[in-house]
């Protein structure tokens, strides 16, 4: 069969892309191995988000009487039930995208997909049979997996990665986590939450090391007020898993520690699927195992593009939603405009969110701007301390000569819906002075960042 466009992978990306696709009139396939929605809909962005309201609501029962409000009996975190609800909500967002592809007549082609010659691709089913597939474009879109150490091997009982944290049979007692970005620090949260004893080690000095580093001391201190060990400058030099527990050695900056634990979870980031699907046979360059692409995804092959985690850029469903929709329209002739890598949202589900965008303070003085920083504590604020998240600030960051909002950085509750404001203020180069004068409702979380604009130009109020 023929088509427009075949996209390799179903994640946030690919089907994204194939539904632009298939709305500018193109007729499109979608090869998928596994189940649609990828890594983001069935094991990362969703089921994870399940897992931590879970562990929202436990900590929210845990304080009723904070509230007001007295719980006779018992309190329990059933993990069995959690994780059942967590995958629940993901089968469902999965059909989800069956019924998107059915309402705009797109095909899914069940099986591994694989380029070759000629804009063919060839799919390999369940059962190991074989066909080919002709399209005028095709789309790589088929994302990454947990990245493995050399000396922390994932044996899927002991050693485990993110997929493993979310369907375990019985809730670990103890757990090491390894590495304090999202993924990391998000479980380390939900362990610590239900009852496991967390250890979170970072080889970084400051935990999320991409963020701000305020935000990360705010993080590093709620964390270990909720009982989490944090370790910071820390390396995993090895883990040996023969007894009943594993013993986990831990090179830090005062020498090596020996931490024992039930568990060991590996979240140093992720490895690209680029393995088996044809660049080699067809020409297709990549660089640092990463296909490389021009602004509106093109490979060095024509009629070839790639987007979503294979691409060099952030690895965040967002990014490659977004990039499908470029790549689509550039295909269908439209005029687009390249996405912006400088003005990307990045969020953080913990206890408390994080979310930033744009220049942290330490990356905008060495690059040489003048800045005017504006904070605002979320212990000011009122709707915080109505709801008992006090916790957390917003900053602002100005570059004082010419009023360009270069970052914001929020840690506290609510704050990954907050930083949309931050965006699109950010796209349409709005002044901070726009920002004072807008009206925000009150008392809401997000007067937080008018209330740290103003303390930018010296003019807040409530602090």
């Amino acid at each position: 069969m023929n088509y427009d466009v075949i996209v390799i992978g179903s994640g946030p990306g690919g089907y994204v892309a194939a539904i632009r696709a298939s709305q500018l009139g193109m007729k499109v396939g979608v090869v998928e191995r596994s189940e649609l929605g990828g890594i983001c809909l069935n094991w990362g962005c969703i089921p994870t988000k399940a897992l931590l309201k879970s562990a929202q609501v436990f900590e929210y029962a845990k304080h009723a009487a904070d509230y007001g409000v007295k719980i006779n009996g018992e309190i329990e975190a059933d993990f069995n039930a959690i994780i059942s609800r967590s995958r629940g909500v993901a089968d469902g967002m999965s059909k989800g995208i069956q019924f998107l592809f059915k309402k705009n007549k797109i095909d899914h082609i069940a099986g591994f997909g694989k380029m070759k010659p000629g804009k063919i691709v060839e799919v390999t089913n369940a059962d190991g049979e074989k066909t080919d597939y002709l399209a005028k474009h095709i789309i790589l879109a088929t994302g990454a997996r947990s990245r493995e150490l050399p000396n922390l091997k994932q044996d899927g009982k002991k050693i485990i990665g993110y997929r493993e944290a979310m369907t375990l049979p019985k809730k670990p007692e103890s757990m090491v986590v390894v590495g304090s970005g999202a993924i990391g620090s998000e479980f380390a949260y939900f362990y610590n939450a239900i009852g496991t004893k967390v250890t979170l080690v970072e080889f970084m000095p400051n935990v999320v090391p991409v963020e701000d580093e305020e935000v990360s001391k705010q993080l590093e201190r709620s964390f270990k007020k909720s009982g989490i060990k944090v370790m910071t400058s820390s390396t995993v030099e090895s883990v040996d898993t023969k007894g009943k527990l594993c013993k986990v050695t831990i090179k830090t900056k005062k020498g090596v520690e020996i931490v024992e634990s039930e568990m060991v979870l590996s979240a140093v980031g992720i490895a690209t699927n680029i393995e088996g699907i044809g660049l080699e046979e067809t020409g297709v360059k990549t660089e640092k195992g990463k296909v490389v692409v021009d602004e509106y995804y093109r490979t060095n092959i024509e009629g070839v593009y790639a987007i979503g985690d294979i691409v060099h850029g952030p690895a965040l469903a967002h990014v490659a939603s977004h990039e499908g929709i470029v790549c689509v329209e550039k295909i269908a002739g439209k005029h687009v405009e390249p996405l912006n890598y400088g003005n990307i949202p990045g969020c953080t589900y913990t206890n408390p969110e994080i979310a930033s965008v744009g220049m942290t303070e330490k990356a905008a003085r060495e690059a040489g701007y003048e800045i005017k920083v504006g904070k605002f504590p979320y212990s000011a604020s009122g709707k915080a301390s109505a709801a008992g998240s006090k916790d957390g600030f917003v900053k602002v960051i100005f570059d004082a000569k010419y009023g360009e909002w270069l970052g914001a950085h929020l840690i506290g509750s609510n704050v990954t819906e907050m930083i949309a404001e931050v965006v699109v203020a950010r796209k349409l180069e709005t002044t901070g002075e726009e920002i004072i004068k807008s009206v925000h409702p009150h008392p809401t979380m997000s007067e937080a960042i008018m209330e740290a604009v103003a303390a930018a130009y010296d003019e807040v109020i409530h602090l």
